[in-house]
């Protein structure tokens, strides 16, 4: 059975993406894992602190049962549900747990309405759409998973995803029901019309689903990339970290940052 990893702070940024995981889970049949990872302070040698510790470990443990409990009553008992409460630094927890259950999906939030949710939750998605090696999911506030119908990837067609991250594609593309739409960026001084020639190679890696291909010619990829997927109705876009000139353009740390905090679509990151 699929696991589909959910982490939660137990705000309602967080519940949205745990909601939109457990909408996930029904459709593809699966298992979900509820993670909420305590910070340790920068200090922990004092007794008083250990006891304060203790306490919020409890605290978090009474949270994450009811959250459990939560996500049984909504999907009826048809998800498996379990919850998992660790102490650390986040990213180094959430990979540790990743190499643990090998899940199909990471899933988060990716905003907050305050400036402190803001700057966390973008920390934690940015950080972890960059150095995962599982897919991740960023769900903004508001989204939902019952309108994932539409999917689009974006990709530099001068250098073609690699069979991994492709067989994910398609995988993901199946399993959701959903249409592909390939979104090609280029800079306008340098844009090459030959390109259109290289999404034939894509096409046959992407044998049955038929993907649909648009070509955007924008300097400001991030910018372009969510207005131009905006338009078309996505609900779901693909981002390829490791897919090098994207990379370069995408996934600069400021590029990264504004793709995930602005964006109102969900996003998946794929590495492999």
């Amino acid at each position: 059975m699929k696991t589909i990893l959910v982490t939660t702070d137990f705000s309602p940024v967080a519940r949205n993406a745990v909601k939109y995981a457990a909408d996930m889970a029904l459709l593809l049949d699966a298992g979900i894992l509820l993670l909420h990872v305590a910070q340790l302070p920068l200090s922990y040698s004092e007794m008083p602190l250990l006891v304060g510790l203790e306490d919020e470990m409890r605290n978090m443990e009474k949270q994450m049962d009811a959250l459990t409990e939560e996500v049984k009553l909504d999907t009826n008992g048809k998800v498996p549900v379990e919850g998992e409460v660790a102490m650390g630094a986040f990213f180094s927890e959430l990979k540790q747990v990743c190499e643990r259950v090998k899940p199909y999906m990471v899933v988060m939030g990716s905003q907050g309405k305050t400036a402190t949710e803001h700057l966390l939750f973008g920390s934690h998605a940015v950080h972890a759409m960059k150095q995962l090696a599982w897919p991740v999911i960023t769900v903004p506030p508001g989204a939902n998973f019952a309108a994932v119908k539409k999917i689009a990837v974006a990709c530099d067609l001068e250098q073609l995803p690699g069979a991994p991250q492709v067989t994910m594609i398609k995988q993901v593309a199946t399993d959701l029901g959903s249409t592909l739409d390939i979104i090609n960026t280029g800079d306008p001084n340098k844009f090459d019309p030959d390109v259109v020639f290289e999404s034939a190679a894509l096409e046959e890696q992407l044998k049955p689903i038929k993907p649909v291909y648009h070509f955007i010619e924008e300097a400001h990829t991030d910018e372009a990339i969510m207005n131009f997927a905006g338009s078309i109705n996505i609900d779901l876009l693909i981002v390829l970290p490791k897919h090098h000139n994207l990379l370069d353009r995408l996934l600069h740390k400021s590029h990264t940052k504004e793709l995930v905090l602005r964006s109102h679509i969900p996003v998946l990151a794929i590495h492999m």
